[in-house]
């Protein structure tokens, strides 16, 4: 070997490089397909499925205005602040009372003079005091500033933020059996495109070991008309058939990428991706899977009532409706508040119109009494109970059928026990007559017909016995939900 590397060492390079190459190859081929088991593909789903992440958004959202339902029963304080430039200024006097005091020693002296008197140098003095009254009185209000803290809480309000507050909860347990209802019926979608990529890929086998079955009947058939002991007529059929099975293999492959595309949509893997599932390795498909199955005659009876997701929200719905008539009944009751506030003006009304700041503190109870509303109240109050009425009446005929889907779900998965029963026992009639047409055709007693026949036998009955395996799975599947105990 060293000798004819030394001769061609290009040889050597070349085996190097082919080896290196496939030694990659291998290892992106390994790469590039990914094995899913069932609990990984449910997995996926619920942390892709887009109508599952809104759902957590709408119940986060309910959290907060359950939150925010809270603060009702809190003091609250709000700060207000402002500026206003009037035209004018508020006069306390009036023009004339604005010129008598201005005129005040004028006005004396000549009353004085009427009356025969003087007041000498007091005219000037009165005059001057007089005006000083009349800027005293100068409010200087054109430009005003004012600013207030108020804070007010709530000590009596009818009830209604009881019921504001309890309609909050209520609304946050909605949301959440909002959710578990999606992410059921996400489960439920996953391990039907699970399990049906599982029933295409048994059935693909199938197909290539019936396909392998026709071709060697073909073959043989060829060799007893090259032999004169079959009619061309006879190996016509066995291609005709022989076609079928190819067509058939076809369909099943087709039908198998796009099930296989589905389910990585709905993991939210690329739907191009190479993926095989940890169940397409083996033709016994429930062997394992029903053996992990939860017991479902262990849920008592009717307590699918209180599991069920969609009808805990109709009875959401109800509650939520009960808590709205008592919002609504409110408003027949007075309403009492505790404010108290301080306030700041400029200039200052409390000493003299000065041009500085000054404030107030004041407190006291408000309480509001309805005398009349032309009947507002009474009419919210009758709708509101008229709507309680329809979501119990939905309730009531959601839970009529809910005990009827169970009913018929629990006599499907029986029924599919039995079908399973009895397709296994047509396998095995299938497979010794396929075994008794082979060797009677060998034998030269039965006809290449015969033998056809057996084999589209064989191929039925192993189909059905792949349709009742994944049927009683489904069946499982849909009594849980049906149930509401999907996990």
């Amino acid at each position: 070997m060293k000798r004819f590397q030394l001769l061609h060492p290009s040889f050597a390079w070349s085996t190097r490089l082919l080896m290196l190459w496939a030694l990659l190859a291998g290892t992106t081929g390994l790469q590039a397909q990914r094995i899913l088991t069932l609990d990984s593909c449910l997995h996926m789903a619920l942390s892709n499925n887009k109508q599952l992440g809104a759902a957590k958004i709408k119940q986060e959202m309910s959290k907060n205005l359950r939150k925010s339902a809270r603060t009702k029963y809190l003091p609250h304080v709000n700060m207000v602040g402002g500026y206003l430039f009037s035209s004018k200024e508020v006069s306390i006097l009036s023009d004339q009372q604005k010129q008598h005091f201005s005129n005040l020693g004028s006005n004396m002296q000549h009353y004085m003079n009427s009356m025969g008197g003087s007041i000498g140098g007091l005219e000037a003095i009165l005059n001057a005091e007089g005006a000083g009254i009349v800027d005293g009185f100068h409010t200087n209000t054109r430009h005003i500033f004012a600013g207030s803290v108020m804070a007010t809480m709530p000590l009596y309000m009818g009830g209604s933020i009881t019921a504001m507050n309890k309609m909050a909860d209520l609304g946050e347990e909605m949301a959440a059996n909002s959710t578990e209802a999606v992410r059921q019926n996400t489960l439920y979608d996953t391990e039907q495109a699970y399990w049906m990529v599982v029933s295409l890929r048994n059935k693909q086998r199938l197909a290539e070991s019936y396909l392998a079955l026709i071709k060697k009947l073909n073959g043989d058939v060829q060799k007893m008309i090259a032999e004169g002991v079959a009619t061309r007529s006879e190996g016509l059929s066995v291609e005709v058939k022989q076609n079928e099975a190819e067509m058939t293999l076809l369909q099943v492959n087709d039908g198998l990428t796009l099930a296989k595309m589905m389910l990585c949509q709905l993991c939210g893997i690329p739907v191009n991706e190479n993926i095989e599932l940890e169940d397409e390795k083996s033709d016994k498909t429930t062997n394992t899977t029903l053996t992990l199955t939860t017991d479902l005659n262990s849920t008592a009876e009717n307590t699918w009532h209180t599991m069920r997701p969609e009808l805990r929200m109709l009875q959401n719905t109800i509650d939520m409706g009960h808590q709205t008539t008592r919002m609504a009944k409110a408003g027949y009751l007075p309403k009492v508040m505790l404010t108290g506030s301080y306030s700041m003006t400029n200039p200052n009304v409390y000493n003299g119109f000065q041009r500085e700041f000054a404030g107030i503190w004041n407190i006291g109870v408000l309480v509001c009494v309805p005398v009349f509303n032309w009947g507002d109240v009474t009419y919210k109050v009758r709708a509101s109970k008229n709507a309680t009425a329809m979501a119990q009446m939905e309730l009531d005929e959601a839970r009529e059928k809910v005990d009827l889907q169970v009913s018929q779900s629990t006599f499907k998965v029986s029924e599919a026990e039995k079908k399973l029963a009895l397709a296994k026992t047509s396998c095995k009639r299938a497979e010794e007559n396929l075994r008794c047409a082979n060797i009677g055709f060998r034998e030269g007693v039965m006809q290449s017909t015969t033998v056809m026949e057996a084999q589209t036998a064989w191929l039925q009955a192993h189909s059905q016995k792949i349709d009742a395996e994944i049927e009683l799975i489904l069946s499982r599947t849909n009594l849980k939900k049906a149930k509401g105990i999907l996990q």
